[in-house]
């Protein structure tokens, strides 16, 4: 590690870490030439006096700009008045399945509740409006999941008030980088400052009106996106986080880092979920271990962590068709152990963060 890196790491550290979890995110100033490598940020309190400032075109743009409170945390607060209860998916570990338990569940959420037993909701049950925001920038999956090929065409409506969402259900709304973007195959190549401006827009500028519920997702890691969402989602509220890991001990590693970053900054964790917990064989329905418990996988990590333990979603190999294909697998194959577990987290959840309540008393 270079001597001006390691000063730049040593400098940021020492600002308590509470100030930085806590601080809200101001607007990232006009520069006039790319941050260099290993740039604090036009929005730290280091900008502009760092040892990798030093002969930087943006150093006196960055050293003068304000610190203070950012103003648009007011209008993002008023801008989801209406949005009742908001739930993070988080985890540390990329490839556990997080952007499809999301999509499962809003899509679980969106639909009229089931029975414990799985048995189909009666056409009078109401069901609450959900909204799916996808954070993960330089993996936006939500929307083919959610839409199918069709996502590919699907843009974003501009109104007088703002951004419109992507209605893919008359009770679920989605927003993603995906819908910005010139083709689907498109790399999403940017630094912080502007991963954070776009997290902004998507609260700040997006018409998502009345919601009963607000499901984010986020990205791996406890970084930038993180740190965006927790500050803009502060004033308003956050109901709490579900982390999703799979039972091996190398994903387990990373949660503990998550449930970590959730502590410190004081996001309630509703609870974990263990994805593709075996292998359901959708002919004879039996269970094979996939991913081994080594050391007793999530179940045992609630344990001794003290936090609820929401339940074990097994693989189903229909899962993954039904979201190349945008459709509901939950609607599709609701037979399914895998759909009957994620119906019982959502209960859950339901049940945890009081929603239940409001789809019954609308």
């Amino acid at each position: 590690m270079s001597t001006s890196t390691s000063t730049l790491i040593a400098s940021t550290q020492s600002e308590p870490l509470q100030a930085v979890l806590r601080a809200p995110l101001q607007a990232a100033p006009e520069l006039v030439a790319p941050e260099p490598e290993h740039c604090p940020g036009p929005e730290s309190e280091q900008a502009g006096k760092g040892d990798a400032c030093d002969g930087c075109p943006n150093q006196q743009i960055c050293a003068s700009a304000p610190k203070g409170p950012d103003p648009d945390i007011p209008i993002i607060t008023e801008r989801l008045a209406g949005v009742r209860h908001k739930l993070l998916v988080l985890s540390g570990k990329g490839g556990v399945g997080k952007s499809t338990f999301s999509a499962l569940l809003a899509q679980a959420f969106s639909s009229p509740p089931r029975a414990a037993n799985g048995e189909q909701p009666s056409a009078s049950a109401p069901a609450p409006t959900v909204g799916l925001m996808d954070t993960d920038l330089c993996g936006p999956s939500i929307p083919r999941m959610v839409l199918g090929p069709d996502a590919a065409k699907t843009s974003i409506h501009t109104t007088a008030s703002g951004w419109s969402p992507v209605w893919a259900s008359d009770t679920l709304a989605l927003m993603s980088i995906q819908f910005m973007l010139p083709d689907q195959d498109a790399a999403v190549i940017w630094r912080g400052p502007k991963k954070n401006g776009l997290i902004k827009r998507f609260l700040k500028d997006v018409e998502w009106g009345d919601l009963d519920l607000l499901v984010v997702d986020t990205p791996p890691g406890t970084s930038d996106e993180h740190l965006s969402v927790n500050s803009f989602l502060t004033a308003s509220g956050v109901d709490g986080a579900v982390l999703v890991t799979t039972p091996q001990e190398v994903a387990l590693l990373d949660v503990r880092r998550e449930l970590d970053f959730c502590r410190k900054a004081g996001i309630r964790v509703l609870g974990v979920v263990e994805n593709m917990a075996g292998f359901v064989c959708p002919n004879c329905r039996g269970e094979s271990e996939i991913f081994r418990a080594s050391t007793g996988g999530a179940k045992r990590f609630c344990e001794v962590e003290n936090v609820p333990f929401l339940g074990s979603v097994p693989l189903d190999p229909r899962i993954g068709m039904a979201c190349d294909f945008g459709e509901s697998f939950l609607d599709a194959f609701p037979e399914s152990p895998a759909a009957q577990r994620v119906e019982d987290v959502v209960r859950q959840l339901r049940e945890t963060i009081g929603l239940e309540a409001r789809v019954a008393n609308p």
